[in-house]
């Protein structure tokens, strides 16, 4: 199974790349499953329902969120309604939605989709992600109840990514970090046969300050002074990320490659 990975969605120039871009590139990979981090997709701050319904209507199976999953009020909502939508699992416990859920792929196999929250640099202390991945681990066997498994590592260290992936090295298809907007490549499969990414990137204008419009965060550097809010840059938008084999009986990688078409960063390969 092809299973497409695309990190932070980032603004109107991400959604507008997603919304013209990817069920071409889906089509071109082959993909059989498509996961996409919206997370930054509304202001740059979190996601609203009609754009989380964007990214689904443009071919997206699941979408993902992180830190500021309930930034924009009516997700609070609109994740009770639409269950292809995924909050973090170590969210606060009275958090709406669930951070973990089992999708249907082509000819009916079945993908393991969870997010988790990392601990260090965060603003708030969320719930341990190693006990809460374990769980959810032990519940849905790759190779057995489910024929894959995907897990978001909403990060900021890449320290973290990593022990995570190495913690769930075996036990998933794909471990990718997300939430610092910068594609890493250190593309990977571990020892143990999961396929392994630090930072996915983001679906969003290069030509920025990860993602924001370069001369407020400049300002900020330069003077330590705040004069405006962060505002998305509105460049063309690369859509990056990750591109997973597995095999069905096992479910674990038989190859991972990133992922980059249009805006700044050069292309990769589609064959």
């Amino acid at each position: 199974m092809k299973i497409l990975f695309l990190g932070d969605v980032m603004g109107r120039s991400g959604r507008a790349a997603i919304a013209t871009g990817l069920r071409p590139l889906r089509d071109a990979l082959r993909a059989d499953f498509v996961v996409v981090n919206g997370e930054n997709a509304s202001g740059g701050m979190g996601l609203t329902g009609p754009h989380a319904q964007l990214i689904l209507d443009a071919g997206a199976d699941c979408v993902t969120l992180g830190d500021h999953a309930f930034d924009q009020k009516d997700m609070l909502t609109f994740i009770e309604r639409e269950p292809r939508v995924i909050r973090p699992l170590n969210f606060a416990r009275e958090a709406p939605g669930r951070g973990a859920r089992v999708f249907e792929a082509s000819r009916g196999r079945k993908v393991l989709v969870a997010q988790l929250l990392g601990q260090v640099f965060m603003r708030r202390p969320f719930d341990d992600p190693f006990s809460a991945i374990d769980t959810v681990l032990r519940a849905h066997v790759v190779g057995g109840g489910v024929q894959a498994a995907v897990i978001d590592v909403h990060a900021e260290a890449t320290s973290e990514k990593m022990a995570l992936g190495h913690y769930c090295d075996g036990r998933a298809s794909l471990v990718v970090g997300t939430h610092t907007h910068v594609p890493t490549a250190d593309t990977m499969i571990l020892s143990r046969g999961t396929g392994y990414q630090s930072d996915a990137g983001m679906c969003g204008d290069y030509d920025s300050v990860i993602g924001m419009d370069k001369a407020e965060p400049m300002r900020r550097f330069l003077t330590g002074m705040t004069r405006e809010r962060f505002t998305p840059a509105a460049g063309e938008a690369t859509l990056s990320g990750v591109l997973v084999t597995t095999d069905d009986r096992t479910g674990l990688a038989t190859a991972v490659r990133p992922v980059r078409q249009g805006g700044r960063l050069a292309p990769t390969p589609l064959d």
